[in-house]
């Protein structure tokens, strides 16, 4: 006998959550993050510091502020000293805090004159205790800075053209240019017109200071992929028209972290003055399609993934620029991204330099002493690289050599090993609050022993350590990529360590690194690790076969 019918009310079909996008009429913040910024332009607390922080000190700082707001302008509280990486994520906000502040310079194109690169110097010595660093974002950071000194800093970068305004933040973030601009035989078009432009136009625009979260923008009319393209929220890249010459190639929705994707070709040629206003109507698309309920899925790299390239191109020539954009072919990609290393001759005559640091890690003693060594080669100008290196610029042939021998006696390397040359690293935990390990100390020795253990490696190896999972120093696309966590040794003991990615890599064969199944590696076991991988390497190779090749074919048992 069948069942008598249920009295029970029909479910309703639930109602599909959103996902905060303004756009389509979620206004309403969904979180935190989304209510500080309703509740307050963070552009606005740039007064608050002027006018009641710096002159009452730290202990006056709203929490809403510190934590949120002081990253619109290139603030972040620095990690409290002694607090080992098993605390990072059982802690609360406050007991991470120092009392003092990262401060980020945002170098929008990476090149800097004289008296800008002596007055960051003479602010890191004054201010800073004399750190300095060099990101993979042509940015420099200070630490140790005093919200007390916050005022003066601002007005002497001010002075000479420097901000760091919306150099953290949920907003337009420094634009990558090629550090080589105008002066590089090799380029297609000179990009900087547009990246002035945008920054003059749109950075501290109100209309851009709320996006879902940060944005990264890269352009360069070097066909060399010289700014990372692939891994960036929107990148223009020089390419020429058949018909109409030289121009840009548009890419969107990179993005690294713990979700990392490639960007895509949009399809789409770029005259040099439309690039401020197609750059415009893709961050606008992100501003009111971007997703804001979950901050780990409100990147752009999300919305173009779940729409897909061409759906996104046809809501920015519609709904955006009012108009079509230019087909263009896909342009030829090179095998990896160039660094600029090295002596090479410019449109001029002139040459220019790529130097390689100690992965980014400088200071403010010297940098003044690069500016000394500059200016005594004839030179006015130097630039910074999305690889942690510095060029300098515009120097006549017969001081190449001087400069070069000048340059090393102070510890950057013109003709550095390739160990020195592809090795970067994130701050990590001497400085970061999400940082589990220790990174910059870490790389430094290991470059040092491997140039002692094998001094003569003739191919390049990349190596990119990263002290959490957020991958600020492109762990996901190094040939050795290594994610900072803590891991068992040998004795059942937890210390620093690393999880490893293998063969990851940007350019031609672009793709995310190997992981090993289970395989982590203790910091005291990494020189060991990094030297045998490299002498199998050495030894399996087939001809012309790079690292990343060999990974892909090598048997698991080779790798660990």
């Amino acid at each position: 006998m069948a069942p008598p019918p249920s009295t029970r009310p029909a479910r309703r079909p639930r109602k599909k959550r959103g996902e905060g996008q303004w756009a389509l009429g979620y206004r309403e913040p969904l979180n935190a993050n989304e209510q500080s910024k309703k509740d307050d332009n963070p552009l606005n607390v740039r007064a608050r510091i002027e006018n009641i922080y710096s002159r009452r000190g730290f202990d006056s700082i709203d929490p809403g502020d510190l934590r949120g707001r002081f990253r619109w302008w290139g603030l972040y509280t620095q990690r409290k000293p002694g607090i080992d990486g098993g605390k990072t994520a059982t802690l609360e906000p406050e007991e991470l805090d120092d009392r003092y502040f990262m401060m980020r310079v945002r170098v929008d194109g990476g090149q800097l004159n004289l008296e800008q690169l002596r007055t960051i110097a003479g602010i890191s010595t004054e201010f800073a205790r004399d750190t300095a660093d060099l990101t993979d974002r042509q940015n420099v950071q200070y630490h140790w800075i005093d919200v007390v000194d916050v005022p003066t800093i601002w007005e002497r970068l001010e002075s000479v053209g420097l901000s760091t305004q919306e150099a953290c933040g949920d907003c337009p973030r420094v634009i990558l240019g090629s550090p080589v601009a105008g002066v590089s035989a090799d380029e297609l078009i000179d990009g900087r017109p547009a990246i002035d432009a945008i920054e003059s136009r749109y950075i501290g625009d109100r209309a851009f200071s709320n996006l879902p979260r940060k944005f990264k923008s890269a352009i360069s009319g070097h066909p060399g992929h010289d700014v990372v393209p692939q891994i960036n929220d929107i990148a223009f890249i020089g390419a020429v028209h058949p018909e109409h010459g030289p121009g840009f190639d548009l890419w969107v929705g990179g993005g690294l972290s713990t979700n990392p994707m490639l960007a895509q070709r949009v399809g789409a040629w770029v005259p040099i003055d439309e690039v401020p206003e197609v750059w415009e109507g893709v961050v606008s698309i992100f501003r009111d399609y971007g997703y804001r309920r979950l901050r780990a899925r409100a990147r752009l790299k999300f919305l173009v993934a779940d729409w897909g390239v061409e759906k996104f191109r046809e809501v920015l020539e519609t709904e955006y620029l009012k108009r079509p954009l230019i087909d263009l072919e896909a342009p030829e990609v090179p095998a990896t991204p160039v660094d600029h290393v090295g002596a090479h001759r410019q449109v001029d005559g002139n040459y220019y330099v790529g130097f390689a640091n100690t992965v980014g890690r400088v200071s403010g003693t010297l940098l003044a002493q690069i500016a000394d060594v500059v200016e005594a080669h004839g030179s006015g100008r130097v630039a910074l690289t999305p690889m942690q290196k510095l060029i300098v610029l515009d120097v006549a042939e017969d001081r190449v050599e001087s400069l070069i021998e000048a340059m090393d006696a102070i510890g950057l390397r013109g003709r550095p090993s390739q160990w020195r040359r592809n090795t970067m690293a994130c701050t990590g935990i001497e400085y970061c609050k999400l940082a589990i390990v220790e990174t910059k100390q870490r790389a430094a020795d290991l470059i040092g022993t491997m140039e002692d253990r094998l001094p003569t490696l003739d191919a390049p190896i990349t190596i990119n350590l990263n002290g959490c999972p957020n991958s600020c120093a492109r762990i996901q696309t190094a040939d050795i990529g290594l994610k900072g966590q803590l891991v068992l040794n040998d004795e059942g003991e937890q210390v620093e360590g690393f999880q490893v990615h293998l063969g990851g890599g940007l350019g031609l064969e672009a793709g995310f690194g190997r992981k090993l199944r289970a395989h982590k590696v203790t910091a005291d076991q990494l020189p060991e690790y990094v030297e045998r991988l490299t002498l199998g390497y050495l030894e399996e190779r087939e001809e012309a076969e790079t690292f990343a090749q060999w990974v892909a074919r090598a048997d698991e048992a080779a790798l660990r």
